[in-house]
């Protein structure tokens, strides 16, 4: 049977955050201008001041209330889209719930976490699932660590296009600005308490391929 429709395309959870409304005014600057987009978030007042600041391609996007600490609200929000993009940290705090939603519904799913053993968690408990139901979980889409990957990618083709032949070593040379978002100095204060507390989360921090599928390899 066909799947049945969708509300939106994207919805941005967590828009009225620092880090959240950066990404809907890109959204509003360049997404295709019949893509469907909702802006998610615990208090529709804060969504609805958001969107005022927004270009005017944004006027008319969906708000939606939803809470990390309500299952049925996520439950819904996960099905009213066909992808859901988190902001909403320290993910290890909150973002296992968003991740099973997504799961379970079919919604393919992205955040910008840096945090391992978040990232271990969510792949323990649901990636069985989100291959029985089609959902994609894509973690590490900020700076760590999807976009660096996308470079090496996009040099390597370059490399084997001018007959340069394979990489045998790549080094990132990156520049940035301005200072740390709330949201990513809970995050990094949450991941180090955790470290100190906790020993598999230790050992899961000194070991770089704690992520690997087949870990044996």
């Amino acid at each position: 049977m066909e799947a049945p429709a969708r509300d939106h395309d994207i919805v941005l959870f967590g828009a009225t955050g620092f880090v959240g409304e950066l990404i809907a005014e890109y959204l509003a600057n360049h997404a295709p201008p019949d893509l469907r987009v909702g802006l998610a978030g615990r208090s529709k007042e804060k969504l609805e001041a958001v969107r005022s600041r927004l270009p005017v391609a944004a006027q008319d996007w969906a708000l939606i209330e939803a809470d990390s600490g309500r299952p049925d609200s996520l439950a819904a929000l996960a099905a009213s889209t066909s992808v859901l993009f988190t902001t909403v940290g320290p993910y290890a705090k909150y973002g296992l719930p968003v991740v099973e939603a997504c799961a379970r519904a079919g919604t393919h799913y992205g955040d910008l976490t840096g945090e391992v053993s978040f990232v271990r968690e969510a792949i323990d408990r649901w990636d069985a699932l989100a291959r029985t139901t089609g959902a994609r979980i894509v973690h590490a889409c900020g700076y760590d660590s999807v976009p660096s990957d996308l470079a090496v990618l996009l040099l390597h083709q370059a490399a084997e296009a001018d007959g340069a032949g394979g990489l045998t070593e790549v080094q990132l040379v990156a520049r940035a600005k301005g200072g740390f978002s709330g949201g990513t100095i809970e995050s990094m204060r949450g991941q180090l308490d955790g470290v100190r507390a906790d020993p598999v989360l230790r050992s899961l921090a000194g070991d770089p391929y704690c992520l690997s599928p087949d870990r044996t390899a």
